[in-house]
């Protein structure tokens, strides 16, 4: 790939055109002028020795001088950005039962952190690998497909949680069929598949699903997290999960179903409890696979072809100092010819070290990414930002910079370096990249509006990029669910106001029915002695009253028994529900 580091100073070329124009028009005027001298066919007769194909072969050539000039200052660039190099690893596919008895907090701090804690050891520890992300519970799905991008993978490990899939259960054999169409073709590198859980296997199938990945050359390993006691479910809110009869669920460890599966795939179980062995055994295994060639993607700075365009600028401006524009018997090393060069080749040596200046700020580049690949990032730090300062219009190092602060955690400082090289001139796909790792940045905030605007961004300078597509999708339903969360918190927030009025509302009525009591009391007495005074008088009504009452109430009984007789012939309708949602 071809490229100019400041293409914008190609501009200047503009300048070759009118140049010309304007030779064109002195010409013009020169003949003009000539003509008043006498006989043009006269006068060149009187001068033999000069020579207008000569005074043409000068002009050209300067004017080729000049554009090779700019063409330096432009400084072009030969290379590739993007490169891919094979190196000896493995594939590695993780994936990570998130149903809600990984809540259980039988293992400290819970069985869905502590499998988080083992995976991200487990990355530190990788090198020339690749890695994948599948969550499942009562379905599958691809949290990050495989890559060697270690950086992503933990942003995405940080994200999981149960509220990722609402089908609840747990379904392993979905998660490893899933698994096993996650790797690439290469059939000659290691290929491990790594599946931690609880082993509440309520789908089934799970064996026959670890004996096609066995055919299939996949590596089978099996993390049990959990205890068999088992331990209840928290909720989060201070209660604890039910079943459908509303009993308390206790959750427990599996071992024998995660033993079953181990074997049938020919792979090997571990326990995970509060300690460290698990960790130190599947470490061990992992380094016991076969290593094969793992494509990777890497990214390097071009290389200055100014040089050579610099070279033919020195040979052109030779040429033209040699060529005199009329034919002359004197020596080439004469007086005439050091007055002619040496203010040429003075020229050209000032404009060549300004090119030259390029080589330094690729060679601070180089060192940065060399110390960035040994961990030292402070060090890469320094580095670029000595090339920044060389050359304050390089996307390169504004990029490799933003890499090395994201490192140490400085994401306001890395995004703002992103943000510096998307304004910079380059080739698009290159200028998405800055764009995608602020979307990545972003992401590990849970700020999924900026980080679905700097992912759209990236994918509109580079539409191929499926990495980036992902990460868009899986903002977009993140965003969503957070969106649920707030508004199931606001209409919490408003029962709990509704409540406390109906609280405060009850205890107003209790005053004032406290208050009431003492009237409602004396009102009864003087009730009393009037009744008793009319009771006589009333005899004969009440009895009609009494009659009536009574066939009143006979009839609504009736009407009850009718109803209830109806209410049992209907078909009452039925909700369907998960028979286990942890």
């Amino acid at each position: 790939m071809f490229r100019f580091a400041y293409p914008y100073v190609l501009w200047l070329l503009t300048l070759i055109p009118l140049l010309v124009v304007v030779r064109w028009l002195w010409m013009r005027k020169r003949a003009k002028r000539l003509k008043t001298f006498g006989d043009p066919e006269l006068l060149r007769r009187m001068m033999p020795r000069l020579s207008d194909r000569r005074r043409m072969t000068k002009f050209v050539l300067i004017l080729s001088v000049l554009a090779l000039l700019i063409i330096v200052l432009a400084r072009p660039q030969m290379g590739l950005k993007e490169s891919k190099v094979n190196k000896q690893g493995i594939e590695t596919i993780i994936a990570m039962d998130i149903s809600n008895s990984m809540l259980a907090e039988d293992v400290a701090p819970s069985r869905l952190e502590k499998s988080k804690l083992i995976v991200e050891n487990m990355i530190d520890h990788f090198s020339n690998d690749k890695v994948g992300l599948i969550v499942f519970a009562g379905e599958a799905y691809v949290q990050l497909p495989i890559t060697n991008d270690f950086v992503s993978a933990k942003m995405f490990l940080d994200n999981i949680s149960p509220e990722l899939i609402s089908t609840q259960g747990t379904d392993i054999a979905e998660a490893i069929r899933l698994g096993m169409h996650s790797f690439s073709s290469n059939k000659n590198v290691g290929k491990a598949l790594i599946i931690i859980t609880d082993g509440e296997d309520h789908e089934g199938e799970a064996e026959q699903a670890a004996k096609d990945a066995r055919d299939k050359g996949i590596q089978i390993f099996m993390l049990g997290v959990g205890t068999t006691r088992g331990a209840n479910i928290p909720l989060g809110d201070g209660n604890l999960m039910r079943d459908n009869s509303g009993n308390t669920v206790v959750t427990k460890l599996n071992e024998d179903m995660c033993r079953d599966i181990a074997t049938a795939g020919k792979g090997v179980y571990m326990h995970v409890d509060n300690g460290s062995e698990a960790q130190r055994k599947l470490d061990a295994e992992i380094s016991k696979m076969q290593k094969g060639e793992v494509e990777s993607v890497m990214f390097s700075e071009y290389d200055e072809q100014f040089q050579a365009f610099a070279l033919i600028a020195l040979i052109l401006l030779i040429m033209e100092t040699l060529i005199t524009e009329a034919k002359t018997r004197h020596k080439w090393f004469s007086s005439p010819f050091k007055r002619l060069i040496v203010p040429k080749a003075v020229i050209l040596l000032l404009v060549i070290p300004m090119a030259a200046s390029a080589q330094n700020v690729r060679s601070y580049i180089r060192e940065g990414n060399a110390l960035f690949h040994k961990d030292d990032f402070a060090g890469a730090e320094v580095c670029y930002r000595k090339a920044m300062e060389l050359d304050d219009k390089n996307m390169l190092a504004y990029y490799n910079l933003g890499c090395a602060l994201q490192k140490q955690n400085k994401t306001d400082d890395a995004i703002r370096e992103y943000r510096n090289a998307t304004q910079l001139d380059g080739d698009k796909r290159i200028k998405a990249m800055p764009w995608h790792n602020i979307g990545v940045a972003y992401q590990g905030r849970q700020e999924y509006d900026n980080a679905i605007e700097a992912y759209k961004e990236s994918l509109r300078l580079n539409p191929d990029d499926d990495e980036t597509r992902y990460n868009l999708a899986l903002c977009q339903k993140l965003k969503k669910k957070q969106e649920e969360n707030k508004k199931d918190q606001n209409q919490n927030q408003d029962q709990n106001q509704d409540q406390n009025q109906d609280e405060k509302q009850k205890q107003n009525q209790n005053q004032n029915q406290d208050e009431n009591k003492n009237e409602n009391q004396n009102q009864n007495k003087d009730q009393n002695e009037n009744q008793d005074q009319n009771k006589k008088q009333n005899n004969n009504e009440q009895m009609s009253k009494e009659n009536a009452e009574l066939l009143l109430n006979a009839a609504l009984q009736k009407e009850k028994e009718t109803q209830d007789r109806l209410k049992q012939s209907m078909r009452q309708p039925v909700n369907r529900q998960l028979q286990n949602n942890w």
